[in-house]
């Protein structure tokens, strides 16, 4: 199942505490203090217009996302009590002689089924395929990729060796690696 979402990220992770009003949205924002090498310190994820306002006041980019649900519920669905404890979100480029369209179905069909034999350990997975950039860096895509903690998303991301052979062997099949942005840990809270 798809759901089409609103993705906003910020330079700050301290950007955008929601009024009360505001309609329900999940935020990803990284723990680190030294932030600078990321692409990004803090991702809202949702579907309340008034992002759309929130976007043109302070975010680096805003994003209209379909939101595929690799493992478990969809995010909409998760409770406070159900989130994972840290996700690793990895921003996505397709290869330059692909389209954004033949990355997203190798993404799906075949990284997606690989992913969840090697990742073990994770507790939720999700790809959000990028159906309109409004403005912001260039991604064609963003996996988030959950585990019950940072320790585990760090030593357990892989069951083996091998199996870490066989994910970068086939990212590198719709993904380009050297353009796409670095990997951002982050805690997510639903914001309610």
């Amino acid at each position: 199942m798809s759901v089409l979402k609103l993705a906003m990220i910020f330079a700050d992770k301290q950007a955008w505490h929601s009024e009360p009003e505001d309609d329900a949205h999940l935020i990803f924002t990284t723990p680190k203090a030294e932030i600078e090498h990321l692409p990004f310190a803090r991702m809202i994820l949702g579907t309340s217009p008034r992002l759309l306002e929130q976007a043109e006041r302070s975010a680096i980019g805003l994003y209209l996302v379909s939101e595929h649900t690799m493992l478990n519920q969809p995010l909409s669905d998760l409770s406070s009590e159900q989130l994972p404890g840290s996700v690793g979100i990895f921003p996505m480029i397709a290869l330059p002689a692909m389209s954004s369209a033949a990355a997203h179905d190798h993404w799906r069909n075949v990284h997606a089924p690989l992913a969840l034999e090697e990742h073990k350990a994770m507790t939720h997975y999700y790809q959000l395929h990028i159906a309109h950039k409004f403005f912001g860096p260039e991604m064609h895509g963003i996996a988030l990729c959950c585990f019950a903690t940072e320790q585990d998303l760090r030593e357990r991301m892989y069951t083996s060796e091998a199996g870490k052979r066989r994910i970068a062997e086939d990212i590198v099949k719709f993904a380009d690696t050297q353009r796409s942005p670095r990997k951002v840990v982050a805690e997510v809270l639903w914001s309610k």
